[in-house]
């Protein structure tokens, strides 16, 4: 039986009846419910809800995008992501019509029930290990991206995922972003990969972690580079190339999977205002455990793990939360009560 969740009479935005494509709300609204749409979509494979059973239509349609293809994981058969159109009626034309996209890829996150448990478990494994860019899911999405930027141009497509989907999506957009070519994109609850330093509630202990922390990785990067530094293509500095790409993250604090992205961004800020930008320039381009692997010789690739980015739109969720499967569920992005806090981190 669907839950309510599923369906989008009883759970979707209707009040959205006329998207304004500059307003930020309305943006982040529709790049939700697309995800969800590829939720539902999977959800409808699996309960073989068809035609006028299927619930996942409505998530896309109610905004005027048309389904181009799902995106098909060639391990299990099971739908992790799809590519939308957005065909509007004329009478929906209006000023704001030159920001909409043309394309949306969307991926969708971990499931908890149906066939395609087992592989996305498995793909959360791979996560954490920072091995999701040499999955079979991944380059398929990856190859959706590119042929899509190719045939339309990169203004015309954004980038959309929730959680595990959240990830694919970040990782595509730096892979692009590292030949110049930055796309929009909305990443809702992204995991970062840390120790969940931000849910420590005394300041000073916390920022005193995260100061040690910094010192740590970045005398590590250092110890890292030299030891490397006669193998070819080491780059001075990374994110410099990544740095104009601006993607938005939505985060919500009460969620541990993604909430250290508020203290990521943060942390970056403090030590640049206590006159040590400088070591947390080089930390924050460095997981401790990454460095830790390379250092061992355990391989170099662990070295940029796909969370860390050097700039942001971070928006944060603050409006209180039951539990944490509400804090890091896609249904809350659409809500039109939010209490959100945003803010425009630049990699300098």
């Amino acid at each position: 039986m669907a839950s309510e969740r599923e369906d989008f009479s009883l759970s979707g935005p209707l009040h959205l009846t006329c998207i304004n494509w500059t307003n930020a709300d309305h943006r982040r609204s529709v790049a939700a419910c697309l995800v969800q749409g590829v939720y539902i979509v999977e959800r409808d494979r699996h309960e073989k809800r068809e035609d006028s059973q299927a619930l996942a239509p409505p998530w896309w349609e109610f905004f005027h995008f048309k389904l181009l293809r799902p995106l098909v994981d060639d391990a299990d058969l099971s739908i992790f992501g799809a590519i939308y159109e957005y065909k509007p009626p004329t009478s929906h034309f209006n000023d704001s019509i030159e920001h909409s996209p043309r394309y949306v890829i969307a991926f969708r996150g971990t499931l908890t029930k149906g066939d395609s448990v087992s592989r996305d478990f498995e793909l959360d494994v791979h996560l954490i290990r920072n091995g999701l860019p040499r999955t079979s899911r991944f380059e398929i999405g990856m190859q959706a991206v590119r042929n899509m930027v190719a045939a339309v141009g990169d203004s015309n497509v954004w980038l959309a995922g929730h959680s595990l989907g959240a990830a694919m999506a970040m990782l595509a957009g730096k892979t692009v972003a590292k030949t110049g070519i930055f796309l929009e994109s909305f990443l809702f609850n992204p995991p970062f990969l840390s120790a969940p330093i931000e849910r420590i509630k005394d300041k000073r202990v916390k920022h005193g972690i995260r100061i040690a922390g910094s010192v740590i990785t970045a005398g590590l990067a250092l110890a890292v580079k030299a030891k490397n530094q006669n193998q070819r293509n080491v780059s001075g500095d990374p994110f410099a190339a990544l740095s104009a790409w601006l993607p938005c993250l939505f985060v919500n604090p009460a969620d541990h999977i993604c909430s250290e992205y508020v203290g990521y961004f943060e942390h970056r800020k403090k030590m640049e205002e206590i006159g040590a930008g400088h070591i947390e320039k080089l930390a924050t381009q460095h997981s401790l455990g990454g460095l830790l692997m390379s250092a061992v010789g355990k391989g170099s690739e662990a070295a940029e793990p796909f969370h860390l980015i050097p700039s942001a739109n971070l928006t944060v969720n603050q409006t209180p939360t039951e539990d944490f499967k509400n804090a890091h569920g896609i249904h809350q992005w659409w809500r039109p009560d939010l209490d959100l806090q945003s803010k425009l981190y630049r990699y300098r």
